[in-house]
């Protein structure tokens, strides 16, 4: 018996580590599938790269129409409701302004001036009083209403517009993902070995999937962070910082931003910002991961001043992704600084890069 128990305790203690061995997620894939392909090889899975990060930009836009869609909805409800509602404040109004065309309430001002004393004064003053302010009581309700509905018919015609551009871009990135998946299909039909071409482009998938955009998103969101104390950066640095008369001047070395990046996260240790004529590169490798950013700044007035990055350009391990994903690191990290973080007064009129230097002029803001 005694053995019998010991095996069934050994089952008992190997069981939940089984159990728990077989809820964990595969291992994702570290090294890069790709690595050593051939260059008609890596032409096939840019494309193929592209094709699933423009999939799920058709995702986000699909379910972007959904919610709009719920939304104008919403307010189509909304304003059935007020039209009712206004229809009564409408009848109301139309009696009121009636009564002042006819001369009704002029009536009311006579008797309240031809009282015989001071109570019967009082009194004849407070009843006029009253029925003024129900007057404009029906009227400021009916302006609120008529307002109201205005607003909604506005909202609703934005969000019409939202949505048919939506759809239109929806069918431009479905005809995108068809052409570049056809191509796709046509290297795989010409190369030596399609089955290994295939699997190559699952595994490179998955790879991108699981780690590469996961790396993408943990560097932009490194960047973000540390632009948040950018202001703070500017104002302690000696010189960044030059007025002349309404004018202030702001100069960021090269050099100053990459040590001030460093001292922040040590991500940027292996990365570093560039600043060329017009444009702005920032790239870097970590391991066999490597990751380049183009761009460029300009100054935003909405929703407020503003220098904001715009990615023209995002290279991962060598493969350029498409412009879909551009936009959406833009959308997801803000990558910007605010001037009037620096100095309330002013406001951002002109920002320029040239070697080694970025340029921002700020004006007084009245």
């Amino acid at each position: 018996m005694k053995p019998y128990n010991r095996r069934l305790r050994i089952l008992c203690l190997l069981l939940p580590m089984l159990c728990l061995s077989l809820l964990r997620p595969v291992p994702e894939l570290r090294a890069d599938p790709s690595a050593g392909a051939s260059t008609d090889d890596r032409e096939i899975l840019q494309n193929s790269l592209s094709v699933v990060e423009i999939d799920r930009e058709i995702e986000r836009i699909t379910a972007q129409q959904e919610t709009i869609q719920q939304e104008l909805n919403k307010l189509s409800g909304q304003l059935e409701d007020k039209l009712l509602q206004i229809q009564d404040q409408q009848s109301r109004a139309g009696a009121v302004i009636r009564s002042y065309y006819m001369g009704e309430r002029e009536g009311l001002l006579v008797a309240v001036l031809s009282a015989k004393d001071l109570g019967s004064l009082i009194h004849m003053y407070d009843v006029y009083d009253m029925i003024m302010e129900h007057d404009r009581t029906v009227l400021d309700a009916y302006q609120s209403e008529y307002k109201e509905i205005k607003n909604t018919k506005l909202a609703m015609e934005k969000k019409t517009a939202d949505l048919e551009e939506m759809k239109s871009n929806l069918i431009e990135q479905r005809a995108r993902v068809s052409a570049l998946q056809q191509k796709v299909d046509q290297g795989i039909a010409s190369s030596s070995d399609p089955e290994a071409l295939k699997k190559m482009i699952e595994e490179f998938t998955l790879y991108w999937e699981n780690v590469g955009l996961n790396e993408v998103k943990t560097y932009f969101n490194a960047l973000a962070s540390a632009m948040n104390d950018l202001p703070e950066f500017i104002q302690n640095q000696d010189g960044a910082i030059r007025t002349n008369g309404t004018t202030y001047n702001i100069d960021i070395k090269e050099d100053d931003l990459n040590a001030f990046l460093r001292s922040k996260n040590d991500l940027f240790k292996q990365f570093a910002f560039h600043f060329g004529e017009d444009e702005i590169t920032a790239s870097g490798q970590s391991g066999t991961l490597s990751l380049e950013v183009q761009g460029h700044y300009s100054v935003e007035e909405q929703p407020q001043n503003s220098i904001m990055f715009h990615v023209d350009k995002l290279v991962f391990n060598g493969y350029e992704l498409p412009d879909t994903t551009c936009r959406q690191m833009e959308e997801e990290f803000d990558l910007g600084f605010y001037p009037q973080q620096i100095v309330s007064f002013v406001k951002a009129t002109e920002v320029k890069s040239t070697d080694k230097n970025l340029h921002v002029t700020l004006k007084l803001s009245m």
